[in-house]
């Protein structure tokens, strides 16, 4: 079984897949793209990596038993896409604090209100393959036992059961 943990940067992914009770090979991909360069170089306006999507589709063929962490782990082969949920003032907080420009702070949590990576992670896997996790008000062992129950089978489907269109 391959599981992706997705969503906006500052949701939570890296440090509550961290904490994820699970026999599947944990691969935080942004880390790989980093030391595997899997990458075409800088986007210089973002300060970020730009991912090869075809070299990381390489890097991940042939291997199960994962759970593949990333804001863009969505676009890649899964049978269950997790996707991480805050809400747009507490994320463009976090970001803020984390050192991102209050540019990019700003862009990622308009991206969250919109619904981005949901809607990209439904139109390239289903209704029935996705699951929300709202992380604002949780710890992060609570977020990690989510994504837990989601790789065993006890939660159900929920796309679209968060809504932060007020935020706009």
């Amino acid at each position: 079984m391959r599981v992706a943990v997705t969503g906006t940067p500052g949701t939570g992914k890296t440090t509550a897949t961290k904490r994820v009770e699970t026999d599947l090979d944990i691969v935080h991909l942004n880390e790989v793209i980093r030391t595997e360069g899997l990458h075409d170089g800088t986007d210089d306006d973002r300060g970020s990596l730009l991912a090869d999507f075809d070299a990381i589709d390489e890097y991940l063929a042939g291997k199960t038993d994962l759970l593949v962490e990333s804001h863009l782990a969505h676009h890649f082969d899964a049978e269950r896409v997790v996707v991480l949920r805050c809400d747009p003032e507490t994320l463009e907080e976090r970001l803020r604090e984390r050192g991102e420009s209050p540019a990019s702070a700003r862009e990622n949590a308009e991206s969250e209100a919109l619904d981005v990576i949901l809607s990209e992670a439904v139109t390239a896997h289903g209704e029935n393959a996705v699951y929300e996790i709202e992380t604002t008000h949780q710890t992060l062992e609570e977020t990690a036992r989510a994504i837990e129950a989601v790789i065993a089978g006890d939660r159900e489907p929920s796309a679209g059961t968060v809504d932060y269109t007020d935020y706009l």
